[in-house]
């Protein structure tokens, strides 16, 4: 299929798959659109091709919502500047045409960037795209990612990765986060910022994705010796915590202690306990009124100053930063 184009405006390509996200499309499709407005000239700006992996286009999202696609995308025949893969549902990866693969490693030396939002990075990493390079995905998926393909360098901290002409974004709306970067890249900080404004985002947001995860390993409650501890942690985490004090919890010479538990946690006791105190105060800011000083008491994490050194160490953004950005909605209460 072949189209006739205005060879001044520049084309993205956003794949979909069935399954994913609506965000993970209408989100970077709304930042280029918004930004093809605020583009003076009618010429430039972007045209928006949003096409299907498989023969069928019209794709169910998960939320039940149905998309029409304009074009398979191995049917494509003409040139793209920028295609994105707009997410994917992990369980239906091995379900994407082999067809569609084939025609990415072959198209790929011919566009000038391409990129994924969320967990597209799988259909990256799968068509060999981030073979030796640095990427990110979802921050859950972060440790799947890195399994799966050991040639990939991830980081589930950026919003963001830029590593030659790929770009990997991580959670569902870091994709608009890329978008609007991509957009700074082609026309200018003013267009950006002008359509971060239509769209009421930060044209650069604080922090990182870490400010979203969990800092400790998810599977450190399925160890009876972990979760007691941790249990322990969590009635003494405004006193002074030794190993020799967590290490007597559980009858255990301090050196055994040590080397038990950084074999189950990949974490030194030193490094649980202070990711530890930072997560019950994350919980503190955003469900109490309790001042910043009163939480850094309360968690053993000293004065404010100390605590603040702490936040932007593990999550790059200060105790005050966070609770305005994550404090429950009920309890900030909401005008009339």
């Amino acid at each position: 299929m072949s189209r006739s184009r205005s060879s001044a405006k520049k084309t993205v390509v956003i794949v979909a798959t069935p399954g994913i996200l609506l965000l993970d499309i209408a989100g970077p499709a709304d930042v280029f659109s918004i930004a093809s407005k605020e583009i003076a000239s009618q010429e430039k700006g972007y045209e928006i091709i949003l096409a299907s992996v498989t023969k069928n286009k019209h794709i169910a999202t998960k939320s039940g919502i149905r998309i029409a696609c304009d074009i398979c995308v191995t049917d494509i025949n003409f040139p793209i500047d920028t295609l994105l893969i707009a997410g994917v549902s992990l369980g239906s990866l091995d379900n994407i045409p082999a067809s569609f693969f084939t025609w990415l490693t072959a198209h790929y030396p011919g566009i000038r960037r391409m990129g994924s939002v969320c967990v597209g990075a799988f259909v990256l990493a799968k068509a060999g795209l981030l073979h030796n390079k640095r990427a990110t995905t979802h921050w859950e998926h972060c440790t799947r990612l890195q399994a799966a393909y050991p040639s990939v360098t991830v980081d589930s901290t950026p919003f963001f990765v830029r590593d030659g002409n790929i770009y990997t974004s991580g959670g569902v709306t870091s994709g608009m986060d890329l978008s609007l970067a991509l957009v700074e890249e082609d026309f200018g900080r003013e267009v950006a910022l002008q359509v971060s404004r239509q769209l009421v985002l930060h044209l650069r947001r604080a922090g990182n994705q870490s400010q979203f995860s969990n800092l400790l390993p998810s599977f450190e409650l399925k160890s009876p010796l972990i979760r007691s501890i941790r249990e322990w942690l969590l009635k003494n985490l405004d006193r002074e915590i030794r190993v020799e004090y967590m290490a007597d919890h559980v009858n255990m010479s301090p050196r055994n202690f040590a080397r038990v538990f950084l074999k189950e946690t990949q974490l030194t006791p030193a490094k649980f306990v202070e990711k530890l105190r930072v997560e019950v105060a994350r919980q503190y800011l955003e469900d109490t009124n309790l001042s910043a000083e009163q939480i850094a008491e309360k968690c053993g994490l000293g004065n404010l100053v100390s605590m603040r050194r702490v936040f932007i160490r593990h999550l790059q953004i200060s105790p005050s930063f966070y609770r305005h950005a994550f404090r429950t909605t009920l309890a900030t209460g909401m005008a009339s």
